[in-house]
């Protein structure tokens, strides 16, 4: 009983483009607030927890490098759970996965207000605010509608620019500061707790990878582009992690206490002018992470329209762009809706279990997949099992740390997005 539209989307997306969209996913807002928390948690021993939670995500990482390679059209998680659990449980993990996105892009537009604040102090409320957001949010929608190779561009310059002030950052520190950059480990080492639940938060600082995985149906070469973009992108943004890591400590020695910890950082190696190209940094940031965003949820809404469990209009690809620009529209036009009405940081909180909900199924879908889908070829991880044994375990932990209302708030979002599911359903029984 699925839709009768057929997947149209030009393949014009070659392994950096997908490379783009991971480390986007990846490198958002969080690194610039990230350095005094962990600091706060685990001291000088804090840059060996960003190496730990790395190597705790990379099963997860692996698990999704597998499965890209086998699919050639798009929808990454929900493609792969509705093939392994069926098509109710691929809704389900298309309905959070997207609604945790359109909730985090609402948030992160309210946080490039608050960066641009910085330069222009009456951003943050009235009129000013709206037309922004409008014109963030327009913006993005525009370059997305017209086509993915427009996109990709735009998400080019901005990772540019924030690649190079966080580089800039280390180089300087590292040629300023030399060997103090180098902890002596002379300290009380961290509580299992305080590891506990630094290790928690700096997971998520390694979410979003999975952005690369939504667009196969536009990769050139999914089968072999996808899993190395994905390994690229995780392995460099560790790198670039640690590196942060190490600088900020030795730069700021009371950085556990900042409440801006890289500003603090660039003003101590590099004076106002390097403060101000780190600020411009954040913007890039945050702007690339929400082109990121832009570019691949509302594929979400493409593929389930495609499954037939959502309305035929939102897998309408445009006759000329040869983009879904239906789905790209409603996402800009909700995402814009939410972020006039506050921050969202709540919301963004309380839909964390959503995501890591979408990793524990993407691991627990490899054992199955792999029987079906390995004997055409594709990545297939060594060691039987494990790795994917490994992710499930990771995401299980986090699981286990959320707080009781995102638990709550996943489940009354499974519970609608189960309403609409029934509806689409019987709909489709009463057409054919």
């Amino acid at each position: 009983m699925s839709s009768d539209l057929k997947e149209t989307l030009p393949r014009r997306l070659g392994i950096w483009g997908l490379w783009l969209l991971a480390v986007n996913g990846l490198i958002g807002a969080g690194i610039f607030g990230l350095p005094s928390i962990a600091a706060k948690l685990a001291g000088e021993y804090s840059p060996l927890i960003f190496l730990l939670c790395s190597l705790l995500i990379f099963p997860i990482v692996l698990c999704f490098a597998e499965l890209s390679s086998y699919f050639h059209s798009t929808g990454g998680p929900v493609r792969y759970s509705k093939e392994a659990f069926g098509e109710l449980i691929g809704f389900e993990v298309g309905w959070l996965y997207y609604i945790s996105r359109v909730v985090a892009f609402a948030a992160n537009s309210a946080l490039l207000l608050d960066s641009i604040g910085y330069f222009w102090n009456d951003v943050a409320d009235g009129v000013e605010r709206i037309i922004l957001l409008a014109f963030i949010c327009g913006g993005l929608t525009f370059i997305n509608v017209i086509g993915s190779v427009h996109a990709i561009r735009s998400l080019a310059t901005l990772t540019i620019i924030k690649i190079a002030a966080l580089f800039l950052l280390i180089i300087i520190g590292a040629s300023q500061l030399g060997e103090e950059i180098i902890p002596q480990f002379k300290g009380a080492i961290p509580s299992a707790n305080d590891i506990g639940l630094a290790a928690l938060l700096l997971t998520y600082a390694y979410g979003g990878f999975e952005l690369a995985s939504i667009p196969a149906g536009e990769s050139r070469n999914p089968t072999r582009h996808m899993p190395l973009a994905l390994l690229l992108a995780i392995g460099g943004v560790a790198a670039l992690y640690f590196f942060i890591q190490l600088v900020s400590l030795a730069a700021v020695p009371d950085i556990a206490s900042s409440s801006t910890p890289l500003l603090d950082a660039a003003n101590v190696l590099m004076g106002p002018v390097g403060l101000i190209f780190l600020i411009l940094g954040i913007i890039a940031s945050v702007g690339g992470n929400l082109a990121a965003g832009m570019f691949t949820a509302p594929r979400i809404t493409y593929t389930l329209a495609l499954d037939g469990v959502l309305p035929r209009w939102f897998g309408m690809v445009h006759e000329k762009l040869r983009t879904p620009a239906n789905s790209i529209i409603f996402f800009g036009l909700l995402s814009f809706l939410l972020a006039i009405f506050g921050s969202f940081v709540w919301l963004a909180a309380t839909s964390v279990f959503s995501r890591v909900l979408v990793y524990m199924l993407t691991c627990a879908a490899v054992p199955r997949l792999r029987a079906r889908y390995s004997v055409n070829g594709g990545f297939v991880l060594p060691g039987g099992y494990l790795i994917p044994i490994l992710g499930i375990g990771t995401s299980a932990w986090l699981m286990l740390q959320v707080s009781k209302d995102s638990f709550l708030f996943t489940m009354l979002l499974i519970l609608v997005g189960s309403g609409f599911y029934i509806v689409a359903r019987h709909q489709r029984i009463k057409e054919t």
